[in-house]
């Protein structure tokens, strides 16, 4: 059976999420490098330890290939001695790790246990809770900045596309619609602008989804391409 997050990760990417996506995994993975020289090395950057082995030099660029493309990443240079993340050295990035942290962040907010279990099949298990949960808090910031960002120009072509994933409420297991709205605007570029999760048939879901994309600067829209529910339908006809 297919990987539930990994098939939202692949949605998201065919619908013009690429670019954003790479730029969250680079930040993930740039801040978990710093977390782990942290801890190896007993000492924020710029603190005062007694306990500090040596001091932070910088940093050396290092692509890595991965399914969502190559990413440009800043490896911590050391004054003293070396330092190689482990998951470079063997390959060890679990993209089904990896892709949970994406799914959870875009959808929930990202937990601790998520990016956590990221970190340990990275092979870095000296980590800390608080050092994962900064990680987490610039991970939601990010996606909700992206989320949130002002529409810009004329947007002539819309896609609403659903997919329904598996999330955690309240204990249990569900399966919930998200919604992903795709537009492209008059240069020809294609685009992510909103996600929203709610009953994907009811006219007041829509309406007040699409209300919140006009109301973030979405313009000139000539045709839209969905589903052909009688809630959507009536709720495109209202606000476009």
């Amino acid at each position: 059976m297919a990987d539930n997050s990994m098939t939202f990760s692949n949605t998201l990417m065919q619908l013009g999420g690429e670019d954003f996506l790479r730029e969250l995994t680079e930040f993930m993975l740039n801040r978990i490098m710093d977390a782990d020289v942290t801890q190896r090395i007993n000492a924020e950057p710029h603190e005062r330890s007694d306990e500090r082995e040596t001091y932070r030099n910088g940093y050396r660029d290092r692509q890595f290939n991965t399914r969502l493309g190559t990413l440009d990443l800043r490896i911590p240079k050391l004054r003293e001695g070396s330092y190689f993340p482990s998951f470079l050295e063997a390959r060890r990035l679990s993209e089904k790790a990896l892709n949970a942290v994406i799914q959870e962040a875009w959808i929930n907010g990202v937990a601790t246990r998520k990016v956590d279990a990221l970190v340990q099949s990275m092979g870095m298990t000296g980590i800390s809770r608080s050092q994962v949960s900064s990680i987490c808090r610039g991970i939601d910031e990010r996606v909700q900045a992206f989320m949130q960002r002002p529409l810009e120009g004329e947007w002539p072509y819309l896609w609403l596309e659903a997919t329904y994933v598996k999330v955690r409420r309240n204990g249990r297991v569900v399966s919930v619609a998200v919604i992903i709205a795709c537009a492209v605007n008059s240069d020809g570029r294609r685009e992510i602008i909103g996600m929203g999760i709610g009953e994907s048939e009811a006219k007041a879901f829509w309406l007040a989804f699409l209300l919140s994309l006009k109301e973030r600067g979405l313009e000139g829209v000539k045709l839209v391409i969905s589903d052909s529910h009688s809630g959507l339908k009536a709720a495109i006809q209202q606000v476009f």
